[in-house]
């Protein structure tokens, strides 16, 4: 590793010899951190303690929020399927890294070069989960490991570390610290960790993930669930009722009653003579309430978690097509936003740390290189090539580059091979003498004199009739198309323009009446 010394992000000198080991590795006070196991606070978990361990948090202590947490999303099947649909949906857009407004060329090259770096690197997209860790517990630290090679630095792999590492500052309550059992922490060194904070709502950052809100619903299913077991073994079984006789002694009574009890299970037993088991017909009773509290809860989950209900589960009353699509819709919403936060946090933690130890245009944090990713859909190309052709043909400027960006179709780079329509088919010579016959026989009977086309003549007449409505009709449209910013733009002013029709009415009932009449002439002429 190079040692040398730089300005870090918060203009403080900073020597890249740390890079060499990680921070929690390398400070002996932070080792307690590795053997830190949970206490699965959820256990025994009543309003109460709830209540103490939310209270807690906001004072700084995170640990209690954090492992319950983690406890949520392993015993609640549904918060953990929610939360992986939510997660797993930071898969799938691309991204890129995009150079400062204005690049010169040497900051355009050292944007290619640390995209070239992060394209290459295999834990970029485990580093992309783990972030979204922060949906549920409000914040997700990962550890960066670097090296040095062939002049560059780069980071080797990560590692997530467990949110109960971290406390906030007592003065800054949004500013995160590792715990070494002092009062205000250790600070996170610099270019050694991705901090993503996830902004779920708005506050503090121990009340920002969704552990909150989802830690009532937890606890009322978590009750629900038990009492419907309860019911289930009270209600769902036939009740035993022992009789014994009169004058039965101790012992011959508990004979019985541990037959009672074990005839149910083991399905036989035996019983001295005199002595009878009946079996009443189990309880009465509706497993219907606890279901519907337990339902309640889980959509509950889905709507904090995804928005809404339909894209997880359907009921089979208002789950329907237009529905389903509106709740993906916001979805889909959710999932931009929580990429342009993360976009945000690997830029500052990630890109810039590279840009500023490589990269050779580096003056100022300012002019930073941006990790950014695709949240464009490609469009329908039969819906997007129509209208483009028209406005084209109208005269509208539109870039090249939107409309790449728009089907998502890469650009041709130079040299390299590109479609193209067919050519037209050279003729062939030896038909050369049969192609001239035939050109000079047309030109014969085009030079000769035809009748006088009426249809043409009223189409001709028609055209100066109403060419100057028509023109004042194409004048708005054209100034429609030059100001709107988007196709759908576009199409509301057409259906809101109010075009005068009057001009090129009149012009046409005339042109009908002179056609009819024409029409007349020409077959009473036939006819003599």
């Amino acid at each position: 590793m190079a040692h040398s010394s730089i300005l870090d992000i918060n203009g403080r000198p900073f020597d890249l010899g740390e890079l060499a080991e990680p921070q929690t590795e390398a400070e002996a006070k932070l080792a307690q951190l590795h053997r830190h196991y949970a206490d699965h606070p959820s256990s025994g978990l009543t309003p109460a303690k709830l209540a103490r361990i939310l209270r807690d948090a906001e004072q700084g202590d995170l640990i209690g929020q954090c492992e319950l947490a983690e406890d949520m999303e392993e015993k609640d099947a549904h918060i953990q399927s929610e939360l992986g649909k939510r997660r797993l949906a930071w898969q799938g857009p691309d991204w890129n890294i995009e150079p400062p407004p204005g690049a010169s060329a040497e900051e355009q090259r050292d944007a290619e070069m640390i995209e070239a770096l992060l394209r290459s690197a295999t834990w970029l997209d485990d580093c992309i989960f783990d972030c979204g860790d922060a949906i549920l517990k409000g914040f997700a630290n990962l550890e960066l490991s670097w090296d040095f090679a062939d002049n560059t630095h780069f980071v080797t792999h990560i590692e997530y570390r467990d949110p109960s590492w971290f406390q906030v500052h007592p003065d800054q309550r949004n500013e995160l610290r590792l715990r070494d059992g002092s009062h205000e922490g250790v600070e996170l060194r610099p270019f050694s960790w991705i901090s993503h904070q996830a902004r779920v709502k708005s506050g503090y950052l121990s009340r920002r993930g969704l552990a909150r809100v989802l830690a009532w619903p937890f606890l009322f299913k978590n009750y629900s669930v038990r009492d419907l077991a309860e019911f289930l073994e009270i209600y769902g079984l036939p009740l035993r009722l022992g009789k014994y006789p009169a004058g039965a002694s101790e012992k011959e009574k508990m004979t019985l009653l541990r037959a009672v009890m074990s005839i149910g299970h083991n399905a036989g037993g035996i019983i001295p003579r005199g002595m009878e088991i009946e079996f009443e017909k189990a309880a009465d009773g509706a497993s219907d309430p606890f279901m519907a509290m337990i339902s309640w809860c889980e959509k509950s989950q889905s709507k904090a978690i995804l928005g809404g209900t339909l894209t997880s589960q359907a009921d089979g009353k208002s789950s329907t097509n237009a529905l389903g699509s509106v709740h993906n819709e916001v979805r889909q919403e959710i999932r931009d936003s929580d990429l342009k936060g993360l976009g945000n946090t690997l830029t500052r933690d990630l890109v810039l740390p590279l840009y500023m130890l490589n990269g050779k245009s580096y003056r100022s944090p300012r002019r930073t290189p941006r990790l950014v990713f695709d949240l464009n859909d490609p469009e329908d190309l039969a819906q997007f090539a129509t209208p483009l052709k028209g406005l084209v043909e109208l005269g509208v400027q539109i870039p090249v580059n939107w409309v790449h960006e728009k089907t998502r179709i890469p650009q041709a780079q130079k040299g390299e091979a590109v479609l193209a329509l067919a050519q037209a088919t050279t003729p062939d010579p030896a038909r050369g003498a049969a192609s001239l016959a035939a050109s000079l026989a047309a030109l014969k009977v085009v030079s000769q004199p035809e009748a006088p086309d009426t249809a043409g003549q009223v189409s001709e007449q028609l055209h100066g009739a109403g060419g100057d409505a028509v023109s004042a009709w194409l004048d708005q449209i054209r100034a429609l198309v030059e100001s709107a910013d988007s196709l759908e733009a576009l199409q509301a002013g057409l259906l809101a323009m109010d075009l005068d029709a009057a001009a090129l009415t009149d012009a046409m009932a005339e042109a009908l009446t002179v056609a009819a009449l024409a029409g007349r002439y020409e077959l009473l002429q036939d006819a003599r």
